[in-house]
């Protein structure tokens, strides 16, 4: 059976502001340590500028009919896929610091997420964040009953549309294969 690629659905798009925010919140951070101080001197001068901007850049979500793929980092870049039929479900937050840069972020929770672990992924600075949540959720809600569809395979339908039972072509080949099992068990009861 082959696979095909997935399709992809939408592909996010990530607010410019999301620079700002990454530059203030982690300089602010390092104020908040006072051995950080000469360090979030350097990092307010340029250096957290230049690192937001990259880091931005490079930021990727993907979303396809089976899959949310991830992509973020520099120097170490991390990339994380979930499958969509293991999101048990996705939170929106928005925090008064978000909502001063006009973002919010998107927490996902996959299957064999505990209370007290971390989320698998987490989403920040997407532009129209509802709407792309609103896509992942649809999205999985069709793989799910796509899924539940090939499962259901054993129904027939037949000409009109309607489901009926196995057609008269599985029940003979059922019963053919049933003779053949009767046959083979009672040649292994005469070699006994």
């Amino acid at each position: 059976m082959e696979v095909s690629a997935p399709n992809v659905i939408h592909n996010a798009r990530f607010n410019p502001l999301y620079r700002t925010y990454l530059v203030v919140t982690i300089g602010f951070t390092m104020v908040i340590c006072i051995i950080g101080i000469p360090v979030a001197l350097v990092w307010f001068c340029g250096v957290g500028q230049w690192w937001s901007r990259h880091y931005y850049d490079l930021l990727q979500c993907q979303l396809s009919d089976r899959t949310l793929r991830f992509r973020k980092g520099i120097l170490f870049q991390v990339e994380k896929t979930i499958p969509l039929e293991n999101i048990q479900d996705v939170t929106f937050v928005e925090g008064p610091v978000l909502r001063r840069f006009n973002l919010s972020t998107i927490k996902f929770e996959t299957a064999g997420h505990s209370a007290g672990q971390a989320h698998d992924m987490q989403l920040t600075g997407i532009i129209d964040a509802q709407d792309f949540r609103n896509r992942i959720l649809t999205a999985r809600e069709a793989l799910r009953s796509h899924r539940a569809g090939d499962a259901s395979m054993a129904t027939v339908h037949n000409d009109g549309g309607e489901k009926s039972a196995p057609s008269q072509e599985q029940l003979r080949l059922l019963r053919a294969m049933s003779e053949r099992l009767d046959e083979i068990a009672a040649v292994l009861k005469e070699r006994r």
